[in-house]
């Protein structure tokens, strides 16, 4: 049986969401070892998408076959029981055969925090981006509205894919202030490997002046990577929803 679930995760101590060969410390690993062992077999799972080291989510879309007919309440309830407490699944249902997290979804939302404060916030300090310091919002936004669109990002990713398009459409980017912490909400069709990142790395130096937000179109048709900005720290980083039809 086919099914789909929601999962919410605390990045911080795991090396990402992709399962790797090397190690059992990445959200998949433990997420399939525990569906394993409720299904008797050796479960895959698809992810919607690979998160990095650090980086936490709200809303991860996940898709997996059982070989055994169970009942999503209880394929939740199991998970919550038996997995760990930073890894909660909100949510799960059967899905149609061809239905698949990441090929089947249409979009993603991504929120990144920064601490502008120079006081930390004690409850959220794994969540954000202690910068300490004030940024020019509006030559942010000014920024940013030259990154929405349909462009080719080849210049804000790491390790850009050889066969396939570095093109990708971002709707929005929207910032919103509240008690000295910024948050930056990407909305797209897809995003690259440290994609969001980088723009936010880049948008943090057009807030410090040291780069203008007219540079934008020509970094975006040069393609090459040191054109842009820094990389912002990974734990800031959260995927907040993905969009299916």
């Amino acid at each position: 049986m086919r099914y789909f679930t929601v999962i919410a995760y605390d990045g911080t101590r795991y090396r990402g969401w992709q399962r790797q060969g090397n190690t059992q410390d990445t959200i998949s690993a433990r997420i399939e070892a525990v569906l394993s062992r409720l299904d008797g077999s050796a479960v895959e799972i698809e992810g919607a998408g690979r998160t990095d080291a650090g980086v936490h989510a709200m809303g991860q879309g996940c898709t997996f076959t059982l070989q055994g007919s169970h009942a999503p309440q209880d394929v939740q309830d199991y998970l919550n029981t038996y997995l760990p407490e930073d890894i909660a699944v909100l949510s799960c249902e059967t899905a149609q055969a061809r239905f698949h997290a990441r090929l089947s979804s249409v979009g993603k939302v991504y929120r990144y925090e920064i601490r502008l404060s120079k006081t930390p916030d004690v409850f959220r300090h794994k969540y954000q981006w202690h910068l300490g310091k004030p940024l020019d919002i509006e030559c942010m936004e000014r920024a940013a509205k030259a990154l929405c669109g349909t462009h080719d990002y080849r210049a804000f990713c790491t390790a850009a894919p050889k066969k396939r398009s570095t093109v990708r459409t971002v709707q929005s980017i929207s910032f919103s202030e509240d008690q000295g912490t910024l948050s930056i909400t990407f909305a797209g069709d897809g995003f690259l490997y440290n994609m969001i990142r980088i723009m936010v790395g880049t948008l943090v130096s057009i807030g410090m002046h040291a780069t203008e937000p007219e540079e934008i179109p020509q970094i975006l048709l040069s393609g090459v990577r040191a054109q842009a900005g820094p990389t912002a720290p990974p734990e800031g980083l959260c995927l907040m929803k993905v969009l299916y039809p």
